[in-house]
């Protein structure tokens, strides 16, 4: 009952949420361009919270997450344009087709670990790039045009619910609680009977099966999908939300990720600093809180009762 009791509160905080946020785009409080960063807020923790479930709680070091976000852009943008087809099936579609070849590549690779997969994660998001950048059909070097702005506030926001929700509770299954073993000691894990290399591509293909969802959003919104959109930098974007969030904690990514869109977005006006300045603050925190800003906790509101007793108990102390 608890857990259910938290589900709906959950559930009724994001529809809250979203209540507001939809009124203050609807009466034009909120600009166009802030619009377009809540959008790229919203991707960026899809992108974030699936790949955190193959590097932070699988403890694989994949940096090729921009290869599938692409092939779902691609994927839904040829669904709606030369078929036709519904939004809705174009999402479905691109994360079918992402999820397919992260479980294709998956099986080869994942028997890798460390920098050797890093390196096969990395050269096969470039690898996708390149092909798709030699294909006529989808505009070749010039991108794919043409694409309706399918993508609303909407959809982006329940996307990302969805994304968040599934993700957590494929954590919490015993699916999950795998993966986690997989991460904390493989050689443990499979003499306890985890067969390791399956539970490593399920989480690989589910993590990129949500980037060919986030890649389909981010095609529909931007009328176009270009190869240097999907470049390795774009992973190394990604990498960097998981990292500074914290490896193993959604929380960490939900908060890095509208922390870094935002950031990025305010600095927009000084395009010779922003660089600098961005990567200035990634340097300090780094420094102080390598861990990243959650660790591998997530944020509850049990934190903020601990947080508070704590302050209550040192207010008594000292009087």
């Amino acid at each position: 009952m608890g857990n259910n009791k938290r589900v709906l509160l959950s559930f009724a905080a994001c529809i809250a949420v979203y209540a507001v946020m939809q009124s203050l785009i609807s009466l034009d409080v909120i600009g166009s361009f802030w619009q377009l960063n809540i959008v790229l807020v919203c991707i960026n923790i899809i992108l974030a919270v699936s790949l955190n479930l193959i590097n932070g709680f699988t403890g694989q070091f994949s940096i090729g997450h921009a290869g599938f976000m692409a092939v779902g852009a691609y994927v839904g943008a040829v669904l709606t344009v030369k078929f036709q087809l519904p939004f809705l099936v174009a999402i479905l579609g691109g994360a079918a087709a992402a999820g397919f070849l992260g479980f294709v590549i998956g099986l080869p690779t994942l028997r890798l670990d460390g920098d050797y997969l890093a390196i096969a994660t990395l050269g096969l998001g470039e690898i996708i790039r390149i092909t798709i950048l030699n294909i006529p059909y989808v505009g070749g070097a010039s991108g794919f045009m043409g694409i309706p702005r399918y993508t609303t506030f909407a959809w982006v926001f329940f996307a990302t619910v969805f994304t968040v929700f599934f993700i957590r509770n494929f954590i919490n299954s015993t699916h999950g609680r795998a993966c986690i073993a997989v991460r904390e000691n493989q050689i443990a894990a499979e003499a306890m009977g985890v067969d390791t290399t399956k539970y490593k591509v399920m989480a690989f293909t589910i993590g990129a099966a949500f980037a060919g969802v986030a890649g389909a959003l981010f095609a529909h919104y931007f009328y176009i999908a270009h190869p240097a959109s999907f470049t390795f930098m774009k992973s190394f974007d990604i990498l960097t939300i998981v990292v500074l969030g914290g490896l193993g904690s959604i929380s960490g990514s939900i908060t890095a990720a509208i922390l870094l869109t935002f950031i990025s977005a305010a600095l927009a006006g000084y395009p010779e600093w922003r660089m600098i300045i961005y990567s200035l603050l990634l340097i300090i925190l780094m420094l102080y809180r390598p861990q990243g800003l959650f660790g591998n906790r997530e944020l509850s509101l049990k934190m903020f009762g601990r947080l508070m007793g704590g302050n209550k108990r040192g207010t008594t102390e000292g009087n």
